[in-house]
């Protein structure tokens, strides 16, 4: 069957003339006038209530209808991953639009044979089945028959399927004239706009197949899980058959009627001539066979739930994508969208491994972890994490709130932060250019007084005492390095005193921190110890600024949209922004190294260059840790969603672990290490930048501890005893001494007490002044190539930035 060759035939009975009806044709004048008359008289029994006579209906067949080319079809939208691979599907009737070359030649004439098998032949009315109509409607008194075409069917789908409002749907299904009339109308104007192969396109496409399946490729999909251009015959015919009525033909849920009417198609194929007798006894012999594929609607059963829903509510509040709630709701689920997202496939899997491990959902404690990660310099959210399944919070381990995101796109109001908020007070120290042993005393109980807030006003309370409680302690001086490694709680009251409140708040402004609900922050003396609400991922993208040297992005779900035609929707940009110097993030992530090396979270580093923070809410009733690498920025919240100071974590067990009370480094840090792991596996390590030599000025910040005297020792022994110890090694000239040759002379500073990681200067021994004779042929006569020697990596001049880093290597 094709429409390529075939002439347009308008036939009034089955035993008229050709000439008989071509005369019959001309003397109604046009296809609409055909069209006014012939509806009418079908209509003689309710023409007058209806009001529409057969000369006003010609004469407004003339005028094509208002808003043709605007009647679209919903199509499901779907949400892909970074890779390609799909998220979630949206729709509000499932339909996948193809074009014809998509949809086998079998299954198109398997539907115009059963039908319109003359569909190819007349025009937008079928005159001999709308003759055929009308004896029966005149001997009834009542519309009982219709006769409609395919056109006429695409046109009443097309109505349907537009309708939005209860009205809407009435108009489009009701039995009356108006409706008929109208469908007739639209029908007429189609077919003079659009060749008959479009027609069933589009036909094929629009149809509702049952059992929650729109369109052949859909429908295709769902009962036999292949492509619309892949059926065959039998399944042709069975797809065919359930048209007429989707739910009686159901071949799930009334798989014998389905056959019977399978059957019927086959038969009317072979009197067609369009289908071989011997193989549709052969389809008709086998009972229906379905493969059954499912299609879900929405993110419950998505592979990342809460991402999905954070872009789901991306597209539902953002103007970026209609100018009122209800055009982005039309636009996300009739629209056909395809939307690509920044979504980590490995990264998820890796931080949904990492919570569930340590804070199952069902955990007998009934705690609750989220985590967001964020690529620095771009804003991408790269994995989302709740640890509940998605549903009805009432259920145990389910919930419909996503804990790692804002209000605005998930209904959290978010988690006090903890110590998480005092690399910003030190990111304002660092601004000011405070060097990094600049050292503070840092009592064991704090009086929060002095502190004004960003309008000028005084705050603090004068009968309060702040203390060092969970991650610090207090009672003697400490620099910028550790008092930060000890996350000690009145230091940085003292620091945040020192800097100036206001410039703290203004630095955590300026790294895209706000309360969860949206509001600005609140400030507060306790602002640098974390009282706010925020989300993790407004966390995570505060600490990728850091490891973008200072750039901070808005962090993003979605790179780009496209709707069904293909054209491309803007989209919410990052608005990457430096925002504060490179150095100063460099300086940040100098210190903040040292936590995962010799502070608060010793031993979680993830094997490559890292930093982060620890934070422990008052009362142990929320828990955090957020870090970052140059590559990847991570914040992980660990607590009680039934409200953390009623049911603080203190004394609790999940699945035969328990702890005495739950840190920042207890449970979300190791789910933070076990996450960035995974999520960088395979990838390339980055290292941080030197900070600038300024920061250095009153030494490296760190302790001072004893240098060994290392005077007389063999160089080899000597050199481990001092890079053991936390120390670098530069060489001075050789010089005699009352020491043996080839040990150490003299060494500056000499034994007594310094910062780990400054550089000690040695100088080898020659031996005694008047031992011998230089160039007198003894091998230890200074000559380079004699032993003992200088190895040449051993030689290790200072950098001319500043002290050497006392981190050590990446993975320390």
């Amino acid at each position: 069957m094709s429409g390529s060759g075939r002439r347009r035939r308008r036939w009034l009975t089955g035993r008229t003339t050709r000439a008989e009806k071509l005369r019959a044709v001309r003397g109604l004048a046009s296809l609409s006038g055909v069209a006014g008359v012939l509806v009418a008289l079908m209509l003689i029994p309710t023409a007058c209530t209806a009001g529409v006579g057969a000369r006003d209906a010609a004469r407004w067949f003339q005028n094509a209808p208002e808003g043709l080319e605007g009647l679209g079809v919903p199509q499901r939208s779907t949400i892909l991953a970074a890779d390609g691979s799909k998220i979630a599907t949206f729709f509000y009737q499932n339909r996948v639009n193809v074009d014809l070359d998509d949809i086998a030649p079998i299954m198109r004439e398997a539907v115009v044979a059963i039908e319109d098998s003359r569909f190819y032949e007349h025009g937008a009315l079928d005159t001999e089945g709308t003759l055929r109509a009308l004896a029966t409607n005149l001997t009834s008194g009542d519309v009982e028959q219709g006769g409609s075409g395919i056109t006429q069917q695409y046109v009443k789908n097309l109505l349907l399927v537009q309708a939005e409002s209860d009205a809407e749907r009435t108009a489009a299904t009701e039995v009356t004239v108006a409706r008929k009339i109208r469908e007739l109308r639209y029908a007429v104007a189609i077919e003079e706009r659009l060749s008959k192969d479009e027609i069933l396109r589009r036909y094929l496409n629009i149809a509702y197949f049952g059992d929650g399946a729109y369109g052949i490729e859909a429908a295709s999909r769902h009962y036999f899980s292949k492509h619309a251009s892949e059926l065959d015959l039998g399944e042709a015919a069975l797809l065919a058959g359930v048209i007429r009525y989707p739910h009686a033909y159901n071949p799930v849920e009334h798989p014998d009627m389905a056959r019977e009417r399978r059957d019927v198609v086959l038969d009317r194929m072979v009197d067609l001539g369009w289908a071989d007798p011997a193989e549709a006894a052969r389809v008709k012999e086998r009972p229906v066979d379905l493969k059954l594929e499912e299609v879900d609607n929405g993110c419950v059963s998505s592979g990342a739930p809460f991402f999905c829903d954070y872009v789901q509510r991306e597209i539902l509040t953002d103007k970026a994508f209609g100018e009122t709630a209800k055009e982005r709701e039309r636009l996300l689920k009739r629209g056909g969208l395809t939307i690509h997202t920044t979504l980590d496939p490995k990264a998820q899997r890796a931080a949904q491994r990492a919570v569930e491990r340590f804070v199952p959902p069902k955990n007998d404690a009934r705690l609750a972890a989220a985590q967001a990660m964020v690529e620095p310099g771009t804003g991408r959210i790269k994995a989302m994490v709740v640890g509940r399944e998605m549903g009805d919070g009432t259920e145990r381990g389910k919930t419909w709130i996503n804990f790692a995101a804002d209000a605005s796109h998930g209904s959290s109001i978010g988690m006090q932060a903890g110590s998480t908020f005092k690399p910003f007070t030190l990111a304002a120290a660092l601004d000011e250019g405070m060097p990094l042993g600049t050292r503070l005393m840092a009592p064991r109980a704090y009086t929060p007084t002095g502190f004004r807030n960003c309008d000028g006003e005084r705050v603090g309370d004068p009968n309060a005492r702040l203390r060092n409680s969970a991650d610090g302690e207090g009672g003697r001086r400490f620099s910028l390095v550790t008092g930060t490694r000890n996350s000690v709680n009145t230091f940085f009251l003292a620091l945040q005193k020192e800097v100036g409140l206001c410039d703290t708040v203004e630095m955590a402004e300026k790294l895209g921190m706000r309360q969860a609900n949206g509001e600005p922050l609140e400030q507060y003396p306790s602002f640098t110890l974390g009282f706010n609400p925020v989300s993790p991922l407004r966390l995570a993208a505060a600490y990728a600024a850091f490891g973008a040297r200072g750039e901070y992005c808005e962090p993003i779900a979605i790179t780009k949209v496209a709707d069904a035609s293909g054209k491309k929707l803007d989209v919410p940009d990052a608005n990457c922004e430096q925002v504060i110097d490179e150095g100063v993030a460099d300086g940040v992530s100098h210190v903040l190294r040292g936590v995962l090396t010799d502070g608060t979270a010793a031993g979680r580093g993830i094997g490559r260059p890292a930093a982060g923070k620890t934070g422990t809410v008052d009362n142990f009733s929320a828990a955090w840790f957020a870090g970052y690498t140059p590559d990847l920025a991570s914040a992980v919240w660990v607590g009680d969603p039934r409200g953390g100071y009623d049911h603080p974590m203190t004394s609790v067990c999940i699945d035969g672990r328990c702890y005495g009370a739950v840190y920042g480094a207890t449970l979300p840090a190791p789910i933070w290490q076990q996450s960035m792991r995974g999520a960088l596996q395979g990838t390339e390590a980055s290292p941080f930048h030197r900070p600038p030599g300024h920061f250095f000025s009153k030494g490296s910040g760190l302790d001072r501890v004893d240098v060994p005297d290392v005077r007389g020792m063999d160089l080899g022994d000597a050199l481990d005893r001092l890079r053991s110890a936390g120390f670098r090694v530069s060489f001075g000239d050789r010089m005699p001494s009352r020491y043996p040759r080839g040990t150490v002379a003299e060494m500056t500073p000499g034994p007594g007490s310094a910062e780990p990681g400054s550089t000690i200067t040695v100088r080898v021994s020659d031996g005694p002044e008047d031992e011998d004779e230089p160039g007198d042929g003894d091998p230890g006569d200074g000559d380079p190539g004699d032993s003992p020697t200088i190895p040449p990596d051993a030689s290790l001049p200072p950098d001319a930035g500043g002290p050497p880093d006392p981190n050590g290597p990446a993975g320390d």
